[in-house]
């Protein structure tokens, strides 16, 4: 069946939706300069200018106090979320490379924003499970190895606040996902994600073809 509900994103359309939403800032730049520097082979992990409005447009519409982000990577996200959190607000971030990191702290600092940040290097399933008893998750992000995205949901999903909000990243794989010849272990990881998403009745989700795709996911 055609595909008669969305347009193909070409460079132009993509150039164009760019322009007409938040423009991406200084920081941003600096950022993707400082990955390209840093971890040039795994540069394509920055999420994109549009995910990057994105990110502090959702955190700011669900008034995240407290906002958790799995896999930080150089701090483009971080700094999304960051940014968008209301007076007081805190963001953990969970990571375990000290060196990509710290391009991420320099960062935070010259947004701004490193009061806000709380970084710990350890597995984000251990980081999540300390978290004190009653600890109530506004906002989260994953976006991180594809292997525990499954492990990080329910490590998040029962601390969610109701109409908490989680965003996970890589959800179309670069369309991987539906081709039957891709038995890759991250593309598995992938779909098995996806179907224990979608059958999870504690949230209503939609999946959306922004970036590499991406599934917002509203606690109930």
């Amino acid at each position: 069946m055609a595909n008669i509900r969305g347009i193909q994103v070409t460079d132009d359309v993509y150039a164009y939706l760019v322009a007409h939403g938040t423009p991406p800032d200084d920081i941003y730049e600096s950022i993707r300069r400082a990955t390209q520097e840093t971890a040039p082979d795994w540069a394509g992990m920055q999420i994109g200018p549009e995910q990057y409005a994105l990110l502090t447009l959702l955190t700011r519409l669900v008034d995240a106090r407290f906002a958790v982000e799995v896999g930080t990577f150089t701090g483009t996200s971080s700094v999304a979320i960051a940014r968008g959190l209301a007076d007081g607000g805190r963001l953990v971030c969970c990571d375990v490379s000290e060196e990509w990191t710290d391009v991420a702290r320099r960062h935070w600092e010259q947004a701004g924003v490193a009061d806000r940040v709380e970084l710990r290097l350890a597995p984000a399933t251990e980081t999540l499970a300390a978290l004190p008893d009653g600890t109530a998750i506004d906002f989260a992000f994953i976006d991180a190895d594809k292997s525990s995205y499954v492990d990080y949901y329910e490590s998040i999903v029962p601390r969610l606040r109701p109409n908490g909000l989680l965003v996970a990243d890589n959800v179309l794989w670069q369309g991987r996902v539906v081709d039957a010849a891709a038995d890759d272990a991250n593309t598995e990881a992938i779909r098995s994600f996806n179907d224990h998403v979608a059958a999870d009745e504690r949230c209503d989700r939609v999946m959306l073809p922004v970036g590499d795709g991406i599934t917002l996911l509203r606690k109930r």
